[in-house]
C-alpha cells in the first residue's frame, strides 16, 4: 500500500504488541504492498468480498475506506455484494450496502469505473463527443507517453490519427474502436488494440456502459499532436442496441 499502516500499534501496541507488529509489518507491510503481483486495488475488492460473506463488519467498514482510497468504484462493490448476496446471505448484503452507503456518500452513483488507476482529470474538448478522463501515467518528457483514459457512457473520440501509432489496452467497461477500412470492433476488459501508424481510428464507449482503456502512443522526433478530424462516426457503422 503506498503508507505505512499503523492502525495495528495505534489500537493494540500495548495489549497486544506481537499481533500489532504482525498486523502492521507482515500482513500490511509485505503481502498488501506487493503490489507487482497483485495491486492494491484488487487487493481490497477480494478483501472485502471475504469480509462480507463473513459477515465481518467492523472489519468491512475499516477496509471500504481502504478501498475507497485504493480506487474500487462504488458500482464495483454494489456488483460484488449483490452477487455475493445470494451465496453469503441477503441479511449480510443488506449489513454491506449500509456501510457502502455511508463510506461512498460523496462518490455520485454515475462515477465512471476507471479499471486499475485513478480516474484522473476531465479532458472534455472537440475531440470528444462527451465526457473523458484522463490520468498519465508517464511524464511529460517521456518518449513513451502512457495515459488512462476513461469514457462516459456514449462518449467515443472522432476520426485521429498517431503518427507513430498507438496500442490500447483495455481495463474495464463496454466499448467500440474502428479503424479506416475495417469494420468497428467491440471491445471489454483485456482486450488489446493495435493501431499503426498513421492509420485513422476512433474508439470510446458503448451507449450503456463506460469504457477505460490505458493508451499507450510512442513519440518520434518526426510526430506531431493527434490529428483530429472533425466528422463524427459514419452512419454506416453497424449499429446495436449498446451503440449510440
Amino acid at each position: 500500500m503506498a503508507h505505512k499502516q499503523t492502525a495495528g500499534r495505534d489500537n493494540l501496541g500495548e495489549l497486544a504488541p506481537t499481533f500489532a507488529a504482525l498486523n502492521d509489518d507482515v500482513l500490511f507491510g509485505q503481502v498488501w504492498s506487493r503490489e507487482g503481483q497483485m495491486p492494491a486495488r484488487q487487493r481490497s475488492l477480494i478483501t472485502c468480498a471475504s469480509l462480507m460473506s463473513q459477515g465481518l463488519f467492523p472489519q468491512l467498514e475499516a477496509h471500504l475506506r481502504i478501498a475507497k482510497a485504493n480506487g474500487v468504484a462504488k458500482q464495483e462493490l454494489v456488483e460484488t455484494f449483490t452477487q455475493l448476496a445470494f451465496y453469503a446471505g441477503w441479511p449480510k448484503a443488506w449489513s454491506a450496502f449500509g456501510l457502502l452507503k455511508d463510506i461512498y456518500a460523496d462518490v455520485p452513483d454515475d462515477t465512471p469505473d476507471a479499471g486499475l488507476f485513478p480516474l484522473g482529470s476531465p479532458a472534455d474538448g472537440p475531440n470528444f463527443t462527451g465526457h473523458a478522463w484522463l490520468h498519465m501515467l508517464t511524464g511529460p518528457d517521456n518518449p513513451l507517453s502512457a495515459g488512462n483514459v476513461t469514457f462516459a457512457a456514449g462518449c467515443y473520440n472522432r476520426w485521429h490519427t498517431h503518427p507513430a501509432g498507438q496500442l490500447l489496452l483495455v481495463t474495464a467497461g463496454h466499448g467500440w474502436e474502428q479503424q479506416q477500412g475495417k469494420p468497428a470492433r467491440e471491445l471489454h476488459a483485456g482486450d488489446v488494440v493495435e493501431c499503426p501508424a498513421g492509420v485513422q481510428h476512433w474508439h470510446g464507449a458503448a451507449q450503456d456502459s463506460t469504457l477505460t482503456h490505458v493508451a499507450v502512443t510512442p513519440e518520434t522526433w518526426s510526430s506531431a499532436p493527434p490529428v483530429c478530424s472533425t466528422g463524427t462516426v459514419p452512419r454506416r457503422i453497424p449499429r446495436s442496441p449498446t451503440w449510440p
